[in-house]
């Protein structure tokens, strides 16, 4: 057993004003297999880059085993996959790395083609076997899910939970955290939370304590407004008796035989609405302190433009017809209301049918029949592309740009990224900007390609919401299997 101390860690990108740690102090156990969620910009990546000593904070960091953090770089990907995944592993490890290949569905003929012409989730499989070999470092893995399908992820999470070490593992997909870890450290809005248990035994606690603070917040407002309004009529009494102390008068005599009583009343008034003053400011403390740690999740709101038929799209034995597409041709009616979802692992042409679905030009098989004048409004699966001002973004996308930012700052994007460049933008903030001009879009159909990768869970849960209250006609391409039961009213497997 090993631990990592983390205390009184502070750090702050070079530019910014905003630190993303401040006094961290945490203890973990290597042995753990923990998960790491949070929400996007809270710091998941960065605490990695700290643990493996690729960034250096004020604090102390003490680890006694090397931090190693996935997925690495890599350096010529023209280059063998074998000499790829062994680049810095010790000679003679070749049969482990078979080994491990081997668990996560990967035949040893791999090792000897290009890693460049291996798929994504090949990629992402055969690092995570290199990454397993070195029996002495510690492994922390860094959003797997986002380029593996289905099967892919229920691959590395057989593989994961079968390891007799621990790991740290940042993902948002829980279905796939509950099947792999043990404990799981939440970066919440007022400081880390460390607990034993799956995610999901987190996050009903999470919601038990939500409910319960909620409620002392209502009751504490409630207890505010009353002091309150005791204050004001205590205020108006004790200055009522303060102006008849000095000026009771009967036929223009002053009776001052009252003054005596009459200023003690007043004594006695003042320091009563004092009192309720004081109580009803600790109400006020007492009540800022609550709801720090409860992730706000405002709703999101979504109009759809209605179609004058029912029937948008119909697919007779579609399928994309190019090199490198696996998939077998699909039959389905997608009428207003439905949300379908496009199932199948990875190159089975789902993208391709989206693209086609759009209008592009894609070889393909079989016949489409798409509705005359159909608005669509289309998320892609990658969001690298962004670069330059966000809001000089946002004028060329057709949107009002008071409603795109609120919808960004309701999925918790912070103020201070409108004024910076895309380009150093997280993969999950850049997803973000597609999916909030995506929600300002009225259209009578939403195309999203894989739209949760990188998208933090909280994110993940107001969109279902959105999904469900609004029910907009989709066609989606989505591996996060939570997501997938809530939405997905079809599912068409290529």
């Amino acid at each position: 057993m090993s631990q990592i101390t983390i205390q009184n860690l502070h750090f702050t990108y070079d530019g910014d004003h905003t630190p993303i740690f401040e006094n961290l102090n945490l203890q973990l156990d290597t042995n753990w297999k923990l998960g790491l969620v949070g929400r996007n910009g809270r710091g998941k990546t960065t605490l990695l880059r700290l643990l493996a000593g690729e960034l250096v904070g004020q604090g102390t960091v003490s680890l006694r085993q090397r931090c190693l953090r996935w997925p690495r770089p890599v350096a010529g990907p023209s280059l063998r996959t074998l000499d790829v995944l062994l680049e810095g592993v010790q000679p003679g490890e070749e049969w482990r790395l078979n080994w491990e290949l081997s668990k996560l569905g990967l035949e040893e003929a791999v090792l000897d083609r290009p890693f460049a012409t291996l798929s994504g989730g090949e990629q992402t499989r055969a690092l995570l076997a290199a990454l397993f070999l070195d029996a002495g470092a510690y492994p922390m893995i860094d959003e797997p899910t986002n380029h593996l399908d289905g099967p892919g992820r229920a691959l590395v999470s057989d593989y994961l939970r079968g390891l007799d070490r621990g790991f740290l593992l940042v993902s948002h997909d829980r279905t796939f955290l509950d099947s792999c870890v043990d404990h799981i450290l939440a970066l919440n809005p007022t400081g880390p939370e460390l607990v034993r248990g799956t995610f999901s035994s987190w996050f009903r606690d999470k919601e038990d304590r939500d409910r319960g603070e909620a409620a002392r917040n209502e009751k504490l407002k409630r207890e505010i407004r009353r002091l309150e309004q005791a204050a004001a009529d205590r205020r108006q009494k004790a200055d009522a008796v303060e102006r008849a102390k000095t000026g009771i008068s009967q036929n223009g005599v002053v009776k001052h035989g009252l003054r005596p009583y009459l200023g003690e009343k007043s004594r006695k008034g003042q320091q009563q609405r004092k009192n309720i003053e004081r109580r009803a400011d600790r109400a006020i403390q007492e009540k800022s302190a609550l709801l720090k740690d409860i992730e706000r999740a405002d709703s999101l709101k979504l109009a759809p433009l209605p179609f004058h038929s029912n029937k948008l799209l119909e697919a007779r034995e579609l399928s994309a017809a190019y090199p490198g597409v696996t998939g077998s041709p699909a039959s389905f009616t997608l009428r207003q209301g439905d949300r379908l979802c496009l199932d199948g692992g990875n190159g089975s042409g789902k993208t391709s049918l989206l693209r086609l679905i759009l209008g592009e030009e894609v070889p393909h098989t079989g016949a489409l029949f798409r509705a005359s004048g159909l608005i669509i409004s289309y998320v892609p699966q990658k969001a690298d592309h962004l670069r330059g001002g966000l809001l000089d973004w946002v004028e060329g996308q057709g949107v009002d740009r008071t409603q795109f930012l609120t919808v960004l700052r309701k999925l918790d994007f912070s103020r201070a990224l409108f004024e910076r460049d895309m380009a150093g933008y997280s993969a999950g903030q850049q997803k973000k900007v597609l999916l909030a001009a995506s929600l300002c879009q009225r259209a009578h159909l939403y195309l999203w390609d894989e739209p949760l990768n990188y998208i933090d869970l909280f994110s993940r849960m107001q969109i279902e919401q959105l999904l469900l209250q609004f029910r907009p006609t989709l066609l989606f391409v989505e591996h996060d299997q939570a997501f997938r039961a809530k939405i997905a009213g079809e599912i068409v497997a290529l």
